[in-house]
Parts: C-alpha cells; structure tokens; sequence
C-alpha cells in the first residue's frame, strides 16, 4: 500500500485521474460517463468520447467524482444502451462491518487471489471507506450481458463475506476516480495497479461458471440455480430491449401506455442491476423521453409495484408460496400474450422485436427459416438461384434468336413451320423470337 501511495504522490490528482480513465477505457467505443455529486444531494453527470475525457477531466475533478466502467451507445447510462461491456467489478464497503481496506486487501491477497478462488483484479480503487475489485475485460458487446452478469454474480459471491454490496453489480455503474476525494470520510481516492492483462469473458465463465458450461454444451440433467437465473435474466434482457424498440417504433408518443411501459422497464430493470434506486433513476430517465411525460411523482407511484414484484422474487417465502399455487416464483411471471394484449402490440410491430411475439409471428418465422435451409440446400446440392435461371434463360433466348436470324439468311423463303424444324423448336417459339429479331 505504501509504496503504490508514495508513487501516487508523485504525480496530480488531475495526472492520477488522467491515467486511471486511460487504463481502463484505452481503445474504447462509445460514451464514457462522468458523474459528480453536489453538496446539496443532487446528482450531475455529462457523457464524452474516450478521446475528449482528458480534456474534460479538470473541470470535474474535486470532491465526490466519478466515472462509467463500460460505454454506451447514446449520451445515456441507462442498460438498454450499453455498447462495450468493459470490466468486471466488485465495491466492498468493509467499513460497514468494521474491517480496514488494507486488511481486507492482504486477506483477499492469500484467502482470495492467491488460491485462484479468483482471478487477481487489474486495479483495486481504495475509494475512501472500502475498497472496489477491477477485473479489465476484452470488450464485448451488450448481447453478452446476461453472461457478464452471470460471472458478475459469480465474483460478488466469492467477496461476500467481507462485505461486498450487491446493489455494485449494474453494468451502468459509476465508481470513484484516482485523485479525487470522499466528501464522507475526506479521504483521497487512490487506486493500486496491478496488471494490464484483459480477461476474456468465455474464458471466465469456463474456468469458474462450470455449471453454466456444462449447460451450453447441451449435457442432459436437472438445470441448477445458476443456469435457471441465467435463462432468466436472458429474458428479462431481451424484453427490455424490445420495450425500447417498440417505443422508437412509435417515436415515443405512448399516451395511454405510460404507466404500463415504466411499470415493466422498472421491473426488468430491478432484475437486471439488482439496484431498485439505479433502477427507479434509469425509469425516470426513459419517461422524461416520451413526448408527453408523466409527472416524476405520477410515475414513481404508479410503478411502486414492480419494485415490491422484485423484492418478493427475491425472498424464499414469497417464493415457496408463488410455488404453492403453480408459479415458477414469486414476482411477475408475464406470458408474452399478456404483454402484447397489455400493450396492444400489432403483428406488423412485432417483426422488428426479438422475443415478444406471438404464435403467428413465431410460425412466420418458422416459414422463412425453412425457406432459407431449403434454398441453401438446393445450392449446395448444385441447384441455381432465381437470378442464375433467369441469366442461363436470357442467354439461351438470345442464343436462339441468333440462330434463327442465321436460319433465316440463308432461307428466306421459309415457313414457320420448316425453321421450326431446322431449329428443333415449336412453331410458336418461332413467333416469339421473330419479334426479338425484329425489335
């Protein structure tokens, strides 16, 4: 710890804050966010390019400061736009059960790191009064979050019992800077590197997600909590996503559906990030998009619902009761022909949307996925496509009537009937390419 802080001092805050954003966020695409929170409470943050972050950083840098660990598609930290998931990481507020950071960091060290129970962190952000696990990643896109949130889980577990937080696992998450201070126990932020190397996601899963492997390699058996948790949040996520899309199909006017578009965004969002206040923030966020908002008061009541859903999926007896009467679990179960009569989804919207169709979409579909095998099968068994008939036939039509204009040079004098027969074509198709001949 000393030496890595003698190091520190060595350089600015803005100079610290300036290599801990590169570290992590070299070669980055999309928006990274930086995040400041005010002394009254109050919550700014600004989004930027990887390559205008540094400088921008001097205007931020102060008390309370922080920073994206993964980047986003929109000017917005909100799940549905992840671009690049980055990094894994774990927040540890050890001093909510009485340990010091630098004690828990040597315990990790032999308990954790040591036995490769898991990987060594690439850095470790001493952020005041805890401590936050980095683990830098090779970018992957959004459609692997279920997987990152998987091995996430995974990580947080392992960290638990010297106090990791569970509300840190959201892939929007902001976490404080190198150089700045903690307004709370007006200490500096100071992060330890300790490796450059970036991880790989599939190779983190095979390594410490057995079960998961085990899953995605089609082995028979009863599924275990682990994949039945990933099964779901693979759901949740892509009915999320087809939210979003179905509001963009209908440029955001939802008069009519606004309660019920927060209701779920607010529900799967609790399931997501495990976070009901990142959550709420990222819901208030989507309703001030919709070109008539609900009132900010209007719409947090009138989802409250869905984060009361959310605390019951997690709570055994609520659970064991849901079981009692034929659920799956507590929480909402939602078939996607609820949704779409909720939400009076047309079949013409449902073509652009991944999983909340119906049965008539899912046949559809069906038809032209066998239609694509069948013609892929046709060719590779040496059987032309539309466009190569339609050439072979405009070059044979053009070979005949070449043949007949021959034919009839050289016999002027005759019938149809007889250049049919010199051609061992029908009579008719003398008619035809007479008329080619002439035009």
């Amino acid at each position: 710890m000393e030496n890595f802080k003698l190091e520190n001092m060595e350089l600015s805050p803005l100079d610290r804050a300036k290599r801990h954003v590169t570290f992590q966020h070299r070669g980055a695409s999309g928006w990274i966010t930086l995040a400041k929170k005010e002394p009254d409470g109050g919550w700014r943050q600004y989004h930027y390019q990887p390559n205008e972050l540094a400088v921008e950083l001097p205007k931020w840098l102060g008390e309370d400061v922080y920073f994206s660990q993964n980047t986003f598609y929109k000017p917005q930290r909100r799940i549905e736009n992840i671009r690049q998931l980055r990094a894994l990481y774990v927040d540890v507020d050890c001093h909510t059960i009485g340990y010091e950071p630098e004690w828990v960091v040597g315990k990790l060290d032999i308990e954790v790191f040591y036995d490769n129970i898991l990987p060594e962190p690439n850095l470790i952000i001493f952020s005041g009064r805890g401590i936050v696990c980095v683990w830098l990643i090779e970018p992957v896109p959004y459609k692997a979050l279920p997987l990152w949130k998987a091995v996430e889980n995974y990580f947080y577990e392992q960290l638990s019992y010297v106090g990791a937080d569970k509300k840190s696992l959201d892939p929007t998450r902001v976490f404080r800077i190198d150089g700045s201070v903690n307004s709370k126990s007006k200490k500096e932020v100071v992060v330890e590197y300790r490796h450059g190397d970036r991880y790989v996601l599939r190779d983190l899963q095979y390594e410490y997600l057995p079960e998961l492997t085990r899953a995605e390699t089609g082995k028979k058996g009863r599924k275990g909590k682990l994949v039945r948790l990933h099964n779901i949040q693979t759901l949740h996520y892509a009915r999320l996503l087809d939210l979003i899309r179905l509001a963009e199909l209908r440029n955001y006017d939802l008069k009519g559906y606004r309660e019920l578009f927060c209701f779920l965004y607010r529900y799967w969002s609790c399931c997501l990030t495990d976070d009901p206040d990142e959550a709420l923030r990222q819901m208030i966020e989507l309703n001030a998009g919709f070109k008539e908002p609900l009132s900010e008061k209007e719409v947090i009541r009138a989802t409250k619902s869905a984060e009361k859903a959310w605390m019951a999926r997690n709570d055994a007896k609520a659970n064991e009761e849901a079981r009692k009467k034929g659920y799956p679990g507590a929480g909402y179960n939602l078939k996607n022909s609820t949704i779409i009569r909720w939400l009076d989804i047309t079949p013409e919207e449902q073509r652009h949307l991944q999983t909340i169709i119906d049965a008539n979409e899912k046949r559809r579909r069906k038809r032209e996925r066998d239609r694509a095998r069948t013609g892929e099968l046709r060719r590779g068994q040496g059987a032309k496509t539309r466009e190569e008939y339609l050439e072979e036939q405009r070059e044979r039509t053009e070979d005949k009537a070449w043949q007949l204009q021959k034919a009839m040079e050289r016999h002027p004098d005759a019938t149809n009937k007889q250049l049919a027969m010199m051609l061992q074509i029908s009579v008719r198709r003398v008619q035809q390419l007479k008329r080619l001949v002439k035009n």
